[in-house]
């Protein structure tokens, strides 16, 4: 048996279902907690780490032991980890502060979706996914500081995104294989993700602030110090 949206094969027997993409999930996993860990901008990085988690898990429970429940573990994260960078980026580029009411509305809209069926849950995932690499890509733009970071974040899931499109559904796909183009996807994405934590809740106020806390040295002489030659009145004229 092979999932529908991947080309590996499908073994009924035990916990790892797919093994080369159920093992490469962890790599979200990991790359979440490295984000957690380092908690560069607070909250909002924090909850950008376990939404990226959240996406490996769900991934894990899909490509693992596929319970009838797997496509709302594995869809509804990814959507509302998109929905959530989007927000974000938005919030940043315009000047708005984050709203949760924003990007918690995907896991509710992602319900009847899902139950839709895959190819209405592939579509809409697809359709966020375009809206947050937009809105990061035009955050880059006027934020020079995060160009780099958010170009190369970006080319990491897209050239993802690709690979694993074609491995899973072109004439390369190979299900018995070892060498999984969705598992690919999965390891590039991940990459990806820990790439953009960065720009995560580094909106321009903050470094506006930032930058305003940084204060040119003074020399300040001590008591009993001595003056130096600049200190003494020129009696030049």
């Amino acid at each position: 048996m092979m999932l529908a949206n991947a080309c590996e094969l499908y073994r009924d027997a035990g916990f790892v279902g797919q093994p080369a993409a159920a093992v490469t999930s962890l790599a979200f996993v990991v790359a979440g907690l490295a984000v957690v860990a380092r908690r560069r901008h607070g909250a909002p990085t924090v909850t950008y780490g376990l939404l990226v988690v959240a996406v490996g898990v769900g991934s894990l429970v899909q490509h693992g032991p596929n319970p009838p429940w797997q496509a709302y573990a594995h869809d509804m994260p990814i959507a509302t980890l998109l929905a959530y960078v989007a927000v974000e980026a938005a919030s940043d580029r315009f000047g708005r502060r984050l709203s949760l009411g924003w990007w918690l509305v995907a896991p509710l809209v992602m319900v009847p979706t899902v139950a839709a069926g895959s190819i209405a849950s592939t579509i809409v995932q697809a359709m966020l996914a375009a809206v947050a690499v937009g809105l990061g890509l035009e955050r880059a733009r006027v934020r020079p500081q995060l160009r780099r970071t958010s170009i190369v974040a970006a080319l990491l899931l897209v050239s993802g995104a690709l690979l694993g499109t074609i491995g899973d559904r072109t004439s390369i796909c190979r299900p018995s294989s070892v060498l999984q183009g969705h598992a690919l996807w999965h390891v590039l994405a991940a990459a990806g993700l820990w790439r953009l934590a960065p720009t995560i809740g580094s909106s321009a106020d903050t470094e506006h602030r930032s930058s305003r806390g940084h204060r040119p040295h003074r020399n300040r002489r001590g008591p009993g110090q001595l003056k130096t030659a600049r200190d003494v009145p020129s009696s030049d004229g």
